[in-house]
């Protein structure tokens, strides 16, 4: 008889769901702090373009909401898409996430408009633009199909999403993110031939 840790009995796609969640159950707290106890001060911690003191947002701002109506759009994409991701493994879920945190924040900050940038939806486009791209770069069936249903599912969302349509959405958010998630799909996705078997 073999004993197992509960972590390695649980499938994939259950500690996927976990992780995702436990993220999301964060963001919603520091909603909740911001919202009931500091007069929604925190939002202003977001990325500042072109101000140093606003350079620190990159790390801040995905976790920053201006209202939990803003929060509750980004949640199921949020969870859906990072579920998506995560359920390859927590290390890839990671290294995505950092990459088009990094990236996309620093993009930003450096092109958007001068204005405070905060929210989720950054991470979802990064999300959305690493699936779409990530199952043809692996050659994988599987990643294909995901690439297929979150055309379907998001690309409307993709698409609005990216173009400056109001004064209080951060379209270039939006963009940047989905540029970097792009871009983490050629260096993070493996194609089939160059892994290792072992």
């Amino acid at each position: 008889m073999a004993l197992v840790s509960a972590e390695e009995s649980q499938s994939p796609v259950v500690q996927a769901a976990q992780l995702v969640i436990v993220v999301l159950v964060l963001m919603w707290l520091i909603e909740a702090v911001d919202a009931l106890f500091l007069d929604e001060g925190l939002d202003q911690n977001g990325i500042i373009p072109r101000s140093w003191g606003g350079l620190d947002g990159i790390v801040w701002a995905p976790f920053l909401h201006g209202g939990f109506g803003h929060l509750l759009a980004n949640s199921i994409p949020f969870l859906a898409l990072g579920w998506f991701i995560a359920i390859d493994g927590p290390r890839r879920w990671v290294m995505v996430t950092v990459f088009v945190m990094v990236l996309g924040g620093a993009a930003t900050w450096v092109f958007a408009r001068s204005a405070v940038h905060i929210g989720a939806s950054g991470l979802v486009f990064g999300y959305a633009g690493f699936l779409l791209v990530a199952g043809f770069v692996e050659k994988s069936i599987k990643g294909v199909a995901i690439a297929i249903a979150v055309g379907v599912l998001f690309g409307g969302m993709v698409l609005r999403g990216i173009t400056p349509v109001s004064s209080w959405v951060s379209w270039e958010s939006h963009l940047f993110g989905l540029v970097a998630g792009v871009a983490a799909a050629f260096v993070i996705a493996t194609p089939a031939s160059e892994r290792d078997p072992g």
